[in-house]
């Protein structure tokens, strides 16, 4: 898993034939230990040593963004996916049925991301430099370059890099153990506990075929005045390089128990990116990730 997908309220990706990685079984998943599970992830994902060579990643598709019955508020991460990020952008008065908007996340390590939006010939831009970020929305009718909120900020640092918080997590100062195991799209996976080392406690649903990400745990989104948690599911994965990268995320608001008997379950829709292209380690100028100046050029029809 990368932290690309990781695109999106920054975004973040889905629906395809190819959803399911590996067939459904009957048969229980080896005994393995959390360490045994993360070493085959590694592997089934390419190689550590090969993840270690990747300095920067390029990815570019496009993602699903408004419509009346998208009821998801716009998080306040502005991205990044590890994948992992990623969450597509709020729905917009002027997105007044859903539309799938061209997208280019590009990331450095560490931490570095920037993600382009198009919608209508203009650009939103979000940039994280590891320390600081701005965004550029004209979306929402705003024309000028804005920094990151504290909240924004808090939220962009906890992210992880490009190659995703699993791999080489112990260099990372992560621990991981195993919490069980638990069916995701009908498959056989192992629950992992990541305890990362600011604290923060996160889950990654590893597939016991393919030992590639099946699901992670977002960062809760909050709606009406609740926070809900948010599941990303990771599919159709596709070898780029020697690597193996998910083409479609999916991610999902769940709901909350109603606060009365009689109030109904508010549901939310399914957020989609899909990737159509990855770049492994493409050259790109440090100034991408600095400030954005002024107007943004929309993204080249090249690049989408």
């Amino acid at each position: 898993m990368s932290s690309k997908a990781t695109v999106l309220g920054w975004i973040v990706v889905c629906a395809s034939a190819n959803v399911l990685a590996g067939q459904a079984s009957n048969a229980p998943l080896p005994a393995l230990s959390a360490t045994e599970i993360a070493s085959r992830n590694a592997v089934a994902r390419g190689g550590l040593q090969a993840w270690l060579k990747v300095q920067t990643l390029s990815e570019s598709g496009t993602l699903t963004a408004g419509g009346d019955q998208r009821r998801a508020a716009s998080p306040e991460v502005p991205g990044v996916k590890h994948p992992i990020a990623a969450k597509p952008m709020p729905a917009s008065p002027r997105l007044k049925q859903e539309a799938r908007l061209p997208f280019v996340m590009e990331m450095q390590r560490p931490r570095k991301v920037r993600l382009e939006v198009t919608f209508k010939g203009e650009n939103s831009v979000q940039v994280y430099d590891g320390t600081n970020g701005w965004k550029f929305r004209p979306f929402l009718n705003r024309s000028d370059v804005e920094p990151y909120t504290q909240n924004e900020l808090k939220l962009a640092s906890m992210q992880p890099d490009l190659d995703g918080p699993l791999m080489n997590y112990a260099a990372k100062g992560t621990r991981v153990e195993l919490d069980g195991t638990e069916k995701v799209d009908g498959q056989d996976t192992y629950k992992l506990k990541l305890t990362m080392k600011d604290g923060t406690v996160t889950h990654i649903w590893i597939n016991g075929s393919t030992f590639l990400e099946a699901k992670v745990e977002g960062q809760p989104r909050k709606l009406d005045g609740r926070e809900h948690p948010v599941e990303i599911y990771y599919r159709d994965f596709h070898k780029v390089d020697g690597l193996e990268f998910p083409f479609l995320l999916e991610t999902r608001v769940l709901p909350l128990k109603p606060a009365s008997a009689k109030a109904p379950v508010q549901t939310y829709s399914a957020e989609q990116v899909v990737i159509e292209r990855v770049d492994v380690n493409p050259k790109l100028a440090s100034s991408r990730f600095e400030k954005p100046q002024g107007q943004v050029a929309a993204i080249a029809p090249d690049k989408r």
